[in-house]
């Protein structure tokens, strides 16, 4: 019986208009040509054109990804056939700041994996990296451990469907009848459950150093965060499990071995040290790796994803299986367009006619092999790599000077794997630090050939984009009910940092020797899945186009000259056409995916914002890194989801509210708020004048004041900042810079 089913997404009607929408693009570019050879090539015209040509180009690159959406259906019920042939599976979950990402939000995380429905949970196993090398997160997993004993069992016997306890409790009311057996476990269940919170919300690192009268956290004593040695801690052994009956998965504490003396590589390298920490343990075939923010919302999330890698004749067609991201708590209206949904309808769906969907960082199940960097056409040569197609010096040059760790690599490369992981993970601690000390890559083919991919803030991106390389496919699992739930960013510094940072690291991979276009002429990268990743690679490159044509508006108003087609030129109509049909079908995307009105605006609203302010920043960082002025620093977006200032009268009136700090990623729109209301101003002004002394009543102008205008109602959220107060107010070291800057503009629009 088949265990999945590819389908093809009928899209006859929108491809016909994508096609619509790029001969307006065309015809709107012949008729700018045509205007600069009249003699109207005026400094405005030429960079309207330059903008439009991109905007052509950027369009051409999304119809691509958008042409050809398949969508896989799975059928977990039909594994019972294979229930032997099911693979071990490593859960590796990563967190890098205990203030940042609280750990309660962990602990939920890693509770609700340890309940996944699996028919053998000693082939699942939990790691968790901890970047912070914080007391306080290892006290909380311990903690966690320990419910657990009473979490999972709960779960299994009355089939509950969200398995991370906070959400469960908080959307679930007390059962009405007491004295029935649920209702009283409910009960008790919930009340360990808040004593729980109730420890791990009141342990201070400091009080927990303090009082460690069992040495647990004597490792810790001398700890800092950017420099300690590795510490690998097994907070619960599944071999328990045979003598107590509490059978849950391995869960496993890892904070690699740090110093200042070496690069840790941020994600990518506490994600290198989880997979060789669980090889040495578990060594399971399958890797899933999930943030420490993205619960388990479907238990038969391992059933469905065993769907796809097995599935299939050829194991080429699912290297890895990338669930999309989606979100809990979200705010109404999604007024800060993180949400995404109709980027993961329409764009991940296309994704997955082509080579595959991109490997997004969370979410994620990888074959370890190819995390090893074996490629699908080397497998048959590497698979009987005992007998000299690979050595073991040849490994150890790889994989680094661990026996252990390449004696479990040379079971991956041969496929033979024990059929269970081993038992007793707690004999191989001191292996686990060994290959967790910061010095342990030098030398080896880690961060390059495997593991996550080095060089670049967007090392998931990379990761995936050198897998396809390699010749492998991906496939979208898209479950009802969604497999991860995740912490949407909120406010104005978290949301735009989040997008500063991708925008960053994909620009890095464009502009480096990854680059995808040497990978299609040299590699197995396929060209139209290169064009798809060119689509979110040119993210920051897009900035200074889209800034440059916001910048029109202000400039012809302040010198009455004019870059819009007038309605006496023939190109009017297709310019009025090719903007209303633009935002037509924008619309109608939103509401296919049964999202308002309002969220539409607010993500056109937002896409204006985040590409001229995170992606424009992202674009001088690159820049300025590529030139020796300055280096890019790896920020971690915040998970508190708080949006007020602590007054509950006040947080549902300031929900959805833009909150700002003194971060460079708000200059530029503050600048842009400000200019287009001088220039609105000024030109009223000009005209006015003109008007008085002339007697003449025609405004050559009237395009361009609807520009600026438009312009306003897409910085609104600005504009408010700009009279705001606190934290909804823009600091006045970002308006003053602002005011120079408009100045500057201003003293620059005057010459000629």
């Amino acid at each position: 019986m088949k265990l999945q089913e590819r389908v093809i997404l009928p899209r006859t009607a929108w491809k016909l208009a994508d096609i619509f929408i790029l001969c307006l693009l065309f015809a709107l570019l012949s008729c700018r040509v045509a205007s600069l050879g009249d003699g109207g090539a005026g400094a405005a015209s030429v960079a309207a054109l330059v903008c439009e040509a991109w905007f052509t180009f950027v369009w051409i690159l999304n119809m691509n990804i958008k042409w050809n959406p398949v969508r896989f259906h799975t059928y977990p019920e039909n594994l019972s056939q294979r229930m032997d042939e099911l693979p071990a599976v490593d859960m590796l979950v990563t967190t890098a700041d205990p203030e940042l990402e609280p750990p309660l939000m962990t602990v939920n995380t890693v509770l609700s994996l340890l309940a996944v429905d699996y028919p053998d949970v000693d082939k699942l196993a939990c790691y968790v990296s901890d970047d912070g090398c914080s007391p306080a997160t290892c006290y909380a997993l311990r903690e966690a451990a320990w419910f657990a004993r009473l979490w999972v069992p709960f779960c299994k016997r009355h089939d509950v469907r969200v398995r991370a306890p906070i959400i469960y409790f908080a959307s679930r009311l007390e059962p009405e009848l007491a004295g029935d057996t649920f209702s009283d476990e409910w009960t008790f269940i919930k009340s360990e459950y808040d004593k729980l919170v109730s420890r791990i919300e009141s342990a201070d690192e400091g009080s927990l150093l303090r009082h460690d009268d069992a040495g647990e956290f004597t490792e810790f004593m001398e700890a800092e965060r950017t420099d300690h040695p590795a510490i690998v801690k097994v907070l619960w052994d599944n071999s328990k499990s045979s003598r107590t009956g509490e059978a849950f998965p391995h869960l496993v504490y890892v904070s690699s071995e740090k110093s200042r003396k070496h690069h840790h590589h941020y994600k990518a390298g506490a994600m290198n040290v989880l997979a060789r920490v669980s090889a040495v343990m578990t060594n399971a075939p399958i890797i899933l790796n999930v943030d420490c923010d993205m619960f388990v919302n479907n238990s038969q999330v391992v059933l469905h994803a065993m769907c796809l890698l097995l599935g299939f004749d050829d194991e080429t067609c699912s290297g890895f299986v990338q669930v999309p991201q989606r979100f809990y708590g979200k705010l109404k209206d999604d007024p800060f367009g993180n949400q995404m949904e109709v980027l993961r309808e329409k764009l991940l769906g296309g994704l997955s006619g082509l080579q595959g969907i991109f490997y997004l960082g969370t979410g994620c199940f990888h074959r370890r092999k190819i995390i090893y960097g074996v490629a699908p056409s080397s497998f048959a040569a590497v698979k009987h790599e005992r007998e000299g197609s690979l050595s073991y010096e040849d490994l150890r040059t790889k994989f680094g000077a661990s026996v252990e760790l390449v004696e479990s690599t040379r079971n991956i490369y041969s496929r033979e794997i024990p059929p269970k992981p081993m038992v007793n993970i707690s004999s191989c601690i001191q292996v686990a630090k060994q290959v967790s000390s910061c010095n342990y890559e030098t030398g080896t083919h880690w961060g390059q050939e495997i593991g996550w991919s080095y060089g670049s803030m967007a090392e998931d991106i990379l990761t995936g984009q050198r897998i396809h390389s390699a010749g492998w496919k991906s496939t979208l699992l898209d479950t009802n009910p969604p497999a991860f739930l995740g912490c949407a960013p909120t406010g104005g510094p978290a949301s735009l940092t989040q997008y500063k940072r991708w925008a960053t690291g994909v620009l890095e991979i464009l502009l480096g020797q990854n680059c995808p276009i040497i990978a299609t002429i040299f590699k197995r990268l396929q060209f139209r899945q290169c064009l798809a990743y060119l689509v979110f690679y040119v993210w920051s490159m897009r900035a200074p186009f889209e800034l440059c044509y916001a910048l029109l508006g202000p400039f012809c108003l302040f010198r009455n000259h004019s870059f819009l087609l007038k309605a006496s030129n023939h190109g009017f109509s297709i310019q009025l056409a090719l903007f209303l049909s633009y935002n037509i079908y924008n619309f109608l995307e939103y509401m296919e995916c049964g999202l308002s009105s309002r969220t539409w605006w607010n993500n056109m609203r937002m896409q204006r914002i985040i590409s001229i302010s995170s992606w424009f920043v992202a674009f001088l960082s690159v820049v300025l890194k590529a030139i020796g002025l300055s280096k890019i620093v790896f920020e971690v977006k915040s998970k508190d989801k708080s949006t007020s200032d602590g007054d509950p009268s006040t947080h549902e009136n300031t929900l959805g509210w833009f909150t700002f700090d003194s971060s460079p990623v708000f200059i530029p729109m503050t600048s842009l708020a400000i200019l287009n209301i001088v220039t609105i101003a000024i030109g009223v002004w000009h005209h006015a004048t003109f008007w008085m002394t002339t007697g003449n009543h025609d405004c050559q102008n009237i395009g361009e004041f609807v520009y600026c205008g438009l312009m306003i109602l897409y910085f609104w959220p600005f504009i408010k900042g700009l009279v705001g107060r606190g934290r909804y107010g823009i600091p006045w070291s970002v308006k003053l810079k602002a005011w120079v800057i408009v100045v500057d503009f201003l003293q620059l629009c005057r010459g000629d």
